[in-house]
């Protein structure tokens, strides 16, 4: 989002939106200082603008709330801080992002209160299982494998994009030898690099070496700082890293390999009915375009969401 247009490549657009926008610091080493890592007004940062997207309650689709869920009053939701712009926090400390603004409308949809409950992203989906959250909201990838624990409702399409140190490219295609940061059990870490890394081998190549951090800030200062040679992570957080970097990082090829993000529910729960009819209303009175198009995502927009829709 450098100026108002930023990258296009692959029919993926990520505009700048003018009403939001948070300004770039940096520590003294030269560690990129992502918004959801600092929590005072003095740190240099600016609030998040964005305009308040309201839903009101449909009592019909409310109604089809799981009971207890629906007599708490409440959606008690697992996310994992920072993973801007979709959920990080501003300076304040307040939960934000397009997810947020989303599910915000989606539980007003509901008639309930959201109650967003930090975790460690590994957590997220054994505490759903658990029953602790009713549902995941933290930028979750539908996969096949993911589905054996959990069923998803899909809500938005996204692609893989990496980043690098302006002056040293790497391909993500032919990336043996190299070192590449992730955050810790995501699709690009679980799925994209290891078999990256055996098709390294397979041809006799070093394999690459990957660097999982807990969180995506972490993963990303590694590259500014040159203890990674890329990074890996999906397109709206790839690029708004990149234009929160000042020039210490840049696009690594083009996005690739679209996959959902779904919220995460039981198996066999009737609330992923529930989400999903949400969304659809949410869809179809033009609030789902209103707050994708607050954070400059509308090309990620799906128009009818499924539960479970991932191919892989």
């Amino acid at each position: 989002m450098q100026k108002k247009e930023a990258i296009v490549s692959s029919g993926y657009l990520i505009r700048r939106g003018k009403l939001w926008r948070l300004a770039v610091v940096f520590a003294a080493s030269g560690v990129l200082a992502l918004s959801g890592c600092a929590s005072g007004t003095d740190s240099g940062e600016e609030a998040a603008e964005t305009t308040t997207v309201t839903a009101e309650k449909v009592d019909a689709i409310a109604n089809t709330v799981p009971e207890p869920i629906r007599q708490s009053g409440k959606l008690i939701i697992g996310v994992n801080i920072p993973y801007p712009p979709n959920e990080f926090k501003d300076p304040s400390g307040k939960i934000v992002g397009f997810d947020v603004d989303l599910m915000n409308a989606v539980a007003s949809t509901l008639g309930l209160t959201p109650e967003y409950r930090e975790s460690d992203f590994a957590k997220i989906i054994p505490s759903i299982q658990g029953g602790t959250y009713n549902v995941g909201m933290s930028s979750f990838t539908d996969t096949k494998e993911r589905q054996k624990s959990v069923d998803f409702v899909d809500y938005f399409n996204v692609g893989i994009l990496w980043a690098q140190r302006p002056g040293a490219p790497i391909d993500p295609n032919n990336a043996c030898g190299k070192k590449v940061s992730v955050q810790a059990t995501t699709r690009e870490e679980t799925d994209e690099l290891p078999a990256k890394s055996k098709a390294c081998t397979d041809a006799g190549k070093p394999p690459i070496e990957i660097l999982s951090f807990d969180g995506q800030d972490a993963a990303t200062n590694a590259v500014v700082l040159g203890q990674a040679d890329a990074m890996s992570a999906d397109l709206p957080i790839t690029t708004y890293a990149i234009q929160q970097s000042n020039g210490k990082l840049e696009a690594a090829g083009e996005p690739f390999d679209p996959q959902p993000y779904g919220w995460p529910v039981q198996k066999g729960s009737p609330l992923a009915q529930s989400l999903q009819q949400a969304l659809q209303h949410l869809i179809d009175t033009g609030v789902y375009k209103e707050i994708a198009a607050n954070w400059g995502l509308e090309d990620g927009m799906i128009d009818k969401p499924v539960i479970n829709g991932a191919t892989s």
